[in-house]
C-alpha cells in the first residue's frame, strides 16, 4: 500500500473535456476541473463564488446589449428591443428611442462607435446613426454620405448584366429611362443612379424597363448607355452587413447582395467615397475574390484591418492603406458564423470570433515570425462549453470573456496571454442568459426569468441573483418588512440580513417579512456554485494510480476570505465548520477565512475514474479555493 500526495496549485486551465480523462499527462490536466459551476477563474489561478446579479430593470422582450462609452467618465448601457431603444447611465434610465429594428432583426445588428456617435447596420434597415448630443439628449437618424453640387458621393454598382443599357429620353429635369432588359423594382424610388457618370434619382418606377428621373447633373446625351450603375446600398439591394473605423477611414464589410465587397471612406472623410482619380487619400473598393465566394461577416480594425467572412480569414495591407500600395491577403479557412452576428474582440492583441460551426472559439492572432495570422481554437480542450453562442463580449477588469449560449448558460473564459492562461467555467442561474454587453468595467446581462425579460449586473458586493440591497436610515430602528421586490414576486429568495445568512422566504406581493428585524439586507434568488476536480492521476515508482484501488485520506483546501465550504469526499455533502464561539458568536456575522481547512474520507474506489472530492454549495456566502493538497492511499 503506497501513500501518494498530489497537490493542484491552482484551476488555470478551467473546466476540461471528460474526454481527457485518460491525459494526465497533460499539463492542463494538473491545473484543470471536471465541473466548474459559477465560478469565477482568477488570472492568478484560483477559484471563486462568483459574484451576483443586481436587478436593474425589466425590458419589453428579448434583444441586445450594446456598450456607449464616451469618455472614461460617462457610460450608457443602450438595450435594443422590438422597435426600441434604452438608454440608461448608472443603471438609471435616461431616454427611451424608436428605432427600426424588430426583434427579430436585432440578430444581425452590428456596430462601431467614433464619439459620440454609434454607427448601426443591418442588411435589411438603412444604416443609422445614435448620437448623443448631451447627457439625456440622444437622436436615431440616417447616414447621410457626402453630397456636393448635387451629387452624392456614395457606393455605386451595376447590378445588371454587363451589356444592359439605359437610354434617357432627355438630358435635363424629369425624363424616363428605358432598359433593355428587366432592371427596375418599385423598391427603386429614391435610388440615385449615376448614367455616364451623370446622377439622376428615380422618383418612381413604371414597369420593370421603365422608370421616371429627376436628373442631378445634366447627362451627355439621350444614347443607349452600358456605362450606368445605381446605389450599392438602397431598400432593392440591401444594406450594408458590417462596418468599423481603420486608419482614419470608415470601412463597410459585405452588404445583402454584395457579400463579398469592400469599401473604404476617403481619409478623414468618413462619408465621402468618392473614388476620384485614386490618389492616396481617396476611397477604396474592391471585392474580395477567391476560389470561394464568402460572405463577409464582420471587418474588425487590429494591428491590420482584419476582415471575417463565412468560410475564412483575411488581412488587408498598407502602411498607410492606399488605392495603390493595398493588399488583400487570405490568412486562415475557419470561417465566422453566418445566421446571427458576433462581433469579434480583441484580447491582448489578438482578435477572438466564433467559428462557422459554433463551436470554436477562435484566436485570429498575427505572427511575427511566420508574418502571418494563425487561428488558434482556445475551446479545444473544454468543447462542451460552446453551445451555439449568440453574443459574446470581454472584460479588460477581470480579464474574462463572457460568451452568450443559445441554452441560456453563460460560458466564461478567462484569458491572460502573457502567463497562457486560458480558463473556461459555465455560469447558470435560475432562468436563461439572452445577451451581454461590458460597459466601463461593469458587465450587464438580459436574462429571461419566467415570463419577463430583464437586465441585471454582476455586483461585487452580492451573491445571490435578480437581488436587490436596502437598508434602514441611521437614525432608524431595524424592520422585518421589506418591500421593492415586485421581479421576484411568488419566488423563494435567499435573505442576507446584516450580514447573516437568514431562513428563506417567499415574496408576496413585492415584499418579505422577516422573524427578526434587521438593518440591512440582500435578497435574491439562490444558485449553487461547484467545484469537482478531474480523478486522480499521479505517476508511481511502478506506474501509475490507473487501475489502482484508491482512496482519499484527507484533503487540504488552501482558502481566501471564505465563509462557507461544503464539501463531499465520497459520503455526501457536508458543511466545514467556520463559526467560532463566544458571547455573540450566533449572532454576527461569519469572519471569512485565509488559511487551509482539512477535510478527512473513507472509502475505497476501483476502477472507476471518480473525482476524489466535490465543492457544492448555495449559501449566499464568499468562497475562493487557491489550491488543494490530496493525500492518497493506493493499493494496487
Amino acid at each position: 500500500m503506497a501513500r501518494i500526495k498530489t497537490i493542484q496549485t491552482n484551476f488555470t486551465a478551467g473546466e476540461i473535456s471528460i474526454g481527457l480523462v485518460g491525459r494526465g499527462d497533460l499539463t492542463a490536466y494538473s491545473n484543470g476541473a471536471a465541473t466548474l459551476r459559477n465560478v469565477k477563474i482568477a488570472p492568478t489561478g484560483g477559484v471563486a463564488r462568483r459574484r451576483g446579479l443586481r436587478h436593474i430593470a425589466l425590458t419589453e422582450g428579448s434583444g441586445r446589449l450594446v456598450p456607449f462609452e464616451f469618455n472614461t467618465e460617462q457610460v450608457y448601457l443602450l438595450v435594443f428591443t422590438h422597435l426600441q431603444v434604452r438608454v440608461y447611465a448608472n443603471d438609471i434610465l435616461v431616454v427611451t428611442l424608436e428605432s427600426p429594428w424588430t426583434e427579430d432583426q436585432l440578430k444581425h445588428l452590428a456596430w462601431t462607435q467614433s464619439a459620440d456617435t454609434l454607427l448601426l447596420v443591418h442588411p435589411d434597415v438603412p444604416p443609422k446613426r445614435l448620437t448623443r448630443k448631451g447627457a439625456e439628449l440622444w437622436s436615431i437618424t440616417d447616414w447621410k454620405f457626402f453630397e456636393k453640387d448635387d451629387r452624392r458621393f456614395q457606393p455605386y454598382y451595376k447590378f445588371a448584366d454587363e451589356d444592359v443599357t439605359l437610354t434617357p429620353s432627355a438630358t435635363t429635369g424629369s425624363i424616363t429611362l428605358t432598359a433593355s432588359d428587366d432592371v427596375f423594382e418599385a423598391d427603386h424610388v429614391g435610388v440615385r443612379c449615376r448614367v455616364s457618370d451623370k446622377e439622376i434619382e428615380i422618383p418612381a418606377v413604371t414597369s420593370a424597363t421603365v422608370a421616371t428621373a429627376s436628373v442631378k447633373e445634366a447627362l451627355a446625351g439621350t444614347d443607349a448607355v452600358k456605362d450606368w450603375e445605381e446605389a450599392s446600398f438602397s431598400a432593392v439591394r440591401g444594406y450594408p452587413v458590417s462596418v468599423c473605423f481603420h486608419q482614419d477611414r470608415l470601412v463597410i464589410g459585405g452588404s445583402r447582395d454584395l457579400t463579398n465587397r469592400l469599401w473604404l471612406s476617403k481619409s478623414a472623410d468618413l462619408f465621402n467615397f468618392d473614388l476620384g482619380e485614386a490618389e492616396d487619400d481617396e476611397s477604396i473598393e474592391f471585392a474580395i475574390l477567391s476560389d470561394q465566394v464568402n460572405a463577409i461577416r464582420a471587418v474588425f480594425s487590429g494591428r491590420h484591418l482584419q476582415v471575417f467572412t463565412s468560410g475564412a480569414e483575411w488581412m488587408v495591407t498598407g502602411d498607410p492603406l492606399t488605392p495603390s500600395a493595398i493588399q488583400l491577403k487570405r490568412q486562415t479557412r475557419i470561417g465566422s458564423l453566418a445566421n446571427r452576428t458576433i462581433l469579434p474582440r480583441d484580447v491582448d492583441g489578438a482578435t477572438l470570433f466564433v467559428s462557422r460551426s459554433g463551436t470554436e472559439l477562435r484566436e485570429f492572432l498575427f505572427a511575427d515570425v511566420e508574418q502571418a495570422y494563425q487561428s488558434n481554437d482556445l475551446a479545444v480542450l473544454s468543447d462542451k462549453m460552446m453551445r451555439n453562442p449568440v453574443d459574446q463580449d470581454f472584460n479588460k477588469a477581470d480579464r474574462i470573456l463572457y460568451l452568450v449560449n443559445g441554452d441560456g448558460t453563460l460560458a466564461c473564459v478567462t484569458v491572460f496571454r502573457q502567463e497562457k492562461v486560458t480558463a473556461w467555467s459555465m455560469m447558470q442561474t435560475d432562468g436563461t442568459f439572452h445577451a451581454v454587453a461590458v460597459v466601463g468595467s461593469n458587465v450587464y446581462l438580459m436574462v429571461h426569468r419566467g415570463e419577463t425579460y430583464r437586465i441585471e449586473r454582476f455586483d461585487d458586493a452580492l451573491l445571490t441573483d435578480a437581488a436587490m440591497t436596502d437598508q434602514v436610515a441611521d437614525d432608524e430602528d431595524g424592520k422585518t418588512v421589506w418591500s421593492g421586490l415586485d421581479h421576484l414576486n411568488d419566488r423563494t429568495v435567499d435573505v442576507v440580513a446584516d450580514g447573516i445568512v437568514r431562513d428563506q422566504a417567499t415574496v408576496i406581493d413585492g415584499a418579505i417579512t422577516l422573524a427578526q428585524p434587521a438593518r440591512s439586507v440582500q435578497i435574491g434568488l439562490p444558485y449553487t456554485h461547484i467545484i469537482e476536480p478531474l480523478p486522480a492521476y499521479q505517476p508511481s515508482g511502478t506506474g501509475v494510480t490507473q487501475g489502482s484501488a484508491t482512496r482519499l485520506v484527507r484533503a487540504t483546501f488552501r482558502l481566501l476570505e471564505t465563509a462557507a465550504l461544503t464539501v463531499d469526499t465520497g459520503q455526501g455533502l457536508r458543511p466545514l465548520p467556520f463559526k467560532t464561539f463566544g458571547p455573540g458568536a450566533l449572532d454576527s456575522p461569519i469572519t471569512p477565512l485565509t488559511g487551509d481547512k482539512t477535510v478527512r474520507a473513507l472509502g475505497w474506489t476501483r476502477g472507476e475514474p471518480v473525482p476524489l472530492w466535490r465543492i457544492e454549495q448555495s449559501d449566499p456566502l464568499p468562497c475562493t479555493v487557491l489550491s488543494v493538497l490530496n493525500e492518497i492511499s493506493s493499493n494496487g
